[in-house]
Parts: structure tokens; sequence; C-alpha cells
């Protein structure tokens, strides 16, 4: 009995030091946010996979998050907080959207010198008066959003990263494809 204790206490411990670190990193992006980032030579299939394995142990076991590329090396510029950032705004939206059951996939391509990351769930999709306005600060479909995360995760991607961020397609029942496009 003694031993399960300890073992849980560690258990317990571990958890509480990831949260910690991870309120360090909230921190530190609060602070880059107002001013523009350094970007340095990542690894985005190793900073993609830190983001999921962060979130998937936060998540429900009705829900599966899978990404696809997690041994590649695809290799970008980022300011790896803000574009964690960023991609864990969109995963969490696509697991808000999902009623019960579900799966978030997160996959890539490299191609033409781009770097394309599919973000798909299979949610409630997005309504098409709201496919125009979904990233303008104050749009939620939450009833306890602010409707912040997008438009915080479209300056991320596009201002401080040079990329690109869209609805690559939806469909009300389906699902929705977010696509994110970064020079590789």
């Amino acid at each position: 009995m003694v031993e399960k204790n300890t073992s849980n206490k560690k258990k317990y411990l571990s958890e509480i030091e990831k949260d910690l670190e991870r309120l360090n990193i909230i921190s530190e992006r609060f602070n880059k946010i107002g001013s523009k980032p350094k970007l340095k030579k990542e690894n985005i299939c190793g900073e993609i996979n830190k983001t999921i394995n962060y979130l998937r142990d936060r998540l429900s076991k009705k829900i599966s998050l899978e990404f696809d590329n997690s041994n590649s090396e695809i290799y970008t510029n980022l300011n790896s907080q803000l574009f964690s950032w960023g991609l864990e705004n969109i995963i969490k939206n696509s697991i808000d959207s999902i009623k019960e059951n579900g799966s978030v996939r997160v996959s890539l391509a490299k191609s033409n010198g781009l770097v394309r990351i599919y973000i798909s769930d299979n949610g409630m999709g997005i309504k098409k008066d709201l496919k125009n306005k979904i990233f303008q600060p104050g749009i939620t479909t939450k009833e306890r959003g602010w409707g912040l995360g997008l438009s915080l995760t479209k300056r991320i991607i596009e201002e401080y990263h040079n990329g690109e961020i869209k609805i690559e397609n939806s469909a009300i029942g389906k699902g929705t494809t977010m696509l994110i496009k970064l020079k590789a």
C-alpha cells in the first residue's frame, strides 16, 4: 500500500511540475505578443508533437488527437511558443466542436517551398454566415468564449510568421479542416 501511495504522489507531483512549466510558458507568450518575436529555424514536426502530447494528456478518452507526421523533420522559421499557442487554439476549437466521440487529426505536407498544416475534426462544422468572420475579434460560438483565440492565432501566423491561415473546408455536422501555410 505504501508503494502505491508513493507512486501516486510522484505521478501527481510530475503533473503539477508540468502545469507550472506550462504557466511559465503562458506568461512568456503574453510577454511576446506585444512585440515582433524572434524567429528561429525549428523542426515544426517536433513543435507540433509537443503541443499535441500536452493536449492529448488532458483530453477526454472519447476524443482522439492524432498527428500523421510525428516522425518527420521539416524545418521552418518559428517562434515556437507563439506557434504552439496558435496551434493549441485551433485544436481546442476543434475539440470543442465535437459533441461526444470524435477525432482531431493534424497532418503536414511540404511542397513548393511551403509547409501546409491541416487540422481536421469531425465536429459540428462552421455555419456559412460565420466563415468570413471567424478570425475577427469577438466572434464566438461558445457560451463562455470571448472570441479572441482565432483572431490571436491569425495574428501569430500571418503577422509574426508571415504565413497564412484559413478555413480549408467545413460542413455542418461533418467537421472542419483548417489550413496553416508557412514558408519551409
